[in-house]
């Protein structure tokens, strides 16, 4: 029950819902999947057809239908562990199985109220309110007696997120001869949003937070900054700079010899982790001749599965304490009317919807 914007009672939940962004699968996929992602933004079909052949270099599979996979059956496995009777269910924004699917599926299967996974760390518009709003629409579908959907809080300052994330920056900085690891500079990076969004979340902050607390872990006094990656829209429109292929340019000319890239803004090593960096920036970085090393997603990490199981934990009861660390404290449960919006502009009667 929500009351004056505060939880004050646990709602009863019967499954949980991991709810992700979707990938094709193979090369027939690819348009279709772009044309979802894209729908309603005035993209040219040119632009959409240099997306597409990042993906005919993978045969055009993106791994992160199987990065959920793995993700599904780890948890499902936590929860029986630790004796949670919650089925799992799987839903995408974009691409099979779609929300509206597994909503329906949920349905056939009785289930009532859904605790949901977002498979994002940090806030924003497209990392959150959106699959909130996408949710509700897909429940519209379905009619009044689509299951109720909640959500899970961010988990961006989790230690279930931070310590993994923190040991795999110590497992790159290893690959780095060790007379050079003192000297190597931690660029963290994450996808790029408009400013106009960023400004109407949290998302800068909270990805600052998470890269310090990394940094606060591995107790080193590396140079470290957080850039970004994956821009799309018009040249005309800001968005969050530096470009990480910009920096690694920049650090060159300083005379930088290791570079050690860290995806803190993904959970698992989706396309834009494959392209983007393993592939666009480690090109860019030997043809400079400098040593970029990429530090592993946190993926199916058990610190990073436990962290689902004690989140859900936490929301099915409302006495447990909140886990974080740093200094901004645990995200919200319930977004308010305001959070997250897309651009500055009042919330509309979707964009309000309080999820119980």
């Amino acid at each position: 029950m929500v009351l004056d914007g505060k939880l004050t009672a646990a709602p009863t939940f019967d499954a949980v819902f991991v709810v992700s962004f979707g990938g094709p699968e193979g090369m027939d996929d690819v348009m279709p999947f772009l044309e979802n992602v894209l729908r309603g933004r005035n993209v040219p079909r040119e632009r959409m057809l240099e997306v597409a052949h990042h993906y005919e270099l993978f045969d055009g599979v993106s791994p992160i239908n199987t990065q959920n996979r793995a993700l599904v059956v780890a948890l499902e496995d936590e929860l029986e562990t630790h004796h949670l009777n919650l089925p799992v269910y799987w839903g995408n924004r974009n691409w099979h199985p779609m929300l509206v699917d597994t909503l329906r599926q949920m349905q056939a299967d009785g289930i009532k109220h859904a605790l949901a996974f977002i498979t994002s760390a940090f806030s924003s518009y497209s990392g959150c309110r959106q699959y909130r709003e996408d949710v509700e629409q897909a429940r519209a579908v379905i009619g009044p007696n689509a299951p109720k959907v909640s959500f899970l809080r961010k988990f961006y300052n989790h230690p279930g997120f931070i310590h993994p994330m923190t040991a795999n920056v110590e497992a790159a900085l290893g690959r780095v001869p060790a007379e050079r690891q003192a000297h190597a500079h931690i660029v963290f990076t994450a996808h790029s949003i408009p400013k106009s969004m960023a400004q109407m979340s949290n998302y800068e902050a909270q990805l600052l937070d998470a890269c310090q607390l990394v940094m606060d872990g591995l107790g080193k006094r590396s140079k470290w900054r957080l850039v970004y990656q994956s821009r799309s829209g018009s040249p005309q429109q800001p968005w969050l700079e530096p470009d990480i292929n910009d920096y690694i340019k920049a650090l060159h000319q300083d005379g930088v010899q290791d570079i050690i890239v860290v995806p803190i803004g993904f959970i698992s090593d989706h396309m834009e982790v494959l392209f983007d960096l393993d592939t666009e920036a480690h090109q860019l970085a030997q043809e400079l001749r400098v040593n970029l090393v990429r530090a592993a997603t946190v993926g199916t990490d058990p610190q990073f599965i436990s962290m689902i199981r004690e989140l859900i934990v936490e929301r099915m009861n409302l006495t447990t304490e909140k886990c974080y660390l740093g200094a901004l404290g645990a995200s919200h449960d319930v977004c308010p009317a305001n959070c997250c919006l897309p651009v500055q502009q009042r919330p509309t009667a979707l964009s309000a919807v309080k999820p119980a």
